[in-house]
């Protein structure tokens, strides 16, 4: 278990737009936060209205973008536009190359948590698909992408969930090789494999057995009302 504190993250600030990367990324190099396995991006940025990223490229990319409150209008080369809000899903399969924007709606400051994958097909038709999640408490995790939930995603083995936890409700996290969790709001309770954790905080578990009938799950437990997002891949 390795904790990525909120305190922690890459702090990029300009005007109407915080920015908190999770690894590496752009300016901001250290050798021992490249990557975790496929994942090799997690930022949460929080936008003011009509602000956001103007239309850029990306290719090689599968993009995973979860809204935790206002509104993000997404709209790319493909012909594809979406609004998203809070609770909803997007993923943009950028394969071969696609050009993209993703500006907050009008209606107050967005929030949004995104994460990078490297796919198994870089060369794959570019593809933009949206979904809404109802999560409630007591519900445990809520596939969101990859086997079972709505939404897929060109890496074999990748899933991604998401669970709203009322205080003191514990929560079993997935047995894989490899598990990424995030918190975007409330806190954790202190277990077995680390100190209590808070919004912005996060942890990067792996298992060294790749089976999943084989590896270790473990539980958590919410201190207050907390919504966590939680990657696993094979």
């Amino acid at each position: 278990m390795e904790i990525r504190r909120g305190s922690d993250r890459f702090v990029d600030r300009v005007a109407g737009r915080l920015s908190r990367h999770g690894f590496s990324f752009g300016p901001h190099f250290d050798p021992e936060r490249l990557s975790f396995g496929p994942l090799v991006c997690h930022d949460d940025h929080v936008i003011g209205p009509g602000i956001g990223f103007e239309e850029h490229a990306h290719e090689a990319l599968e993009i995973v973008t979860w809204v935790v409150s206002g509104s993000v209008v997404h709209t790319d080369a493909t012909g594809a536009t979406a609004t998203l809000v809070a609770g909803d899903c997007g993923v943009l399969s950028a394969g071969s190359g696609v050009r993209h924007s993703e500006i907050a709606g009008p209606d107050g400051p967005a929030r949004f948590v995104q994460v990078w994958l490297t796919p198994d097909d870089a060369s794959a038709a570019p593809a933009h698909a949206t979904a809404s999640v109802v999560a409630e408490p007591g519900a445990g995790l809520v596939r969101v992408v990859g086997e079972g939930g709505p939404l897929t995603v060109g890496l074999s083995g990748a899933t991604f969930d998401v669970a709203r936890l009322e205080a003191g409700e514990k929560l079993t996290l997935p047995a894989a090789h490899q598990v990424y969790g995030y918190i975007t709001t409330g806190a954790l309770l202190r277990f077995s494999l680390a100190e209590p954790l808070s919004a912005g905080d996060g942890f990067c578990l792996t298992d060294q057995q790749r089976s999943p009938q084989s590896a270790t799950s473990y539980d958590v437990t919410a201190a207050v009302p907390t919504e966590i997002l939680v990657w696993t891949f094979a």
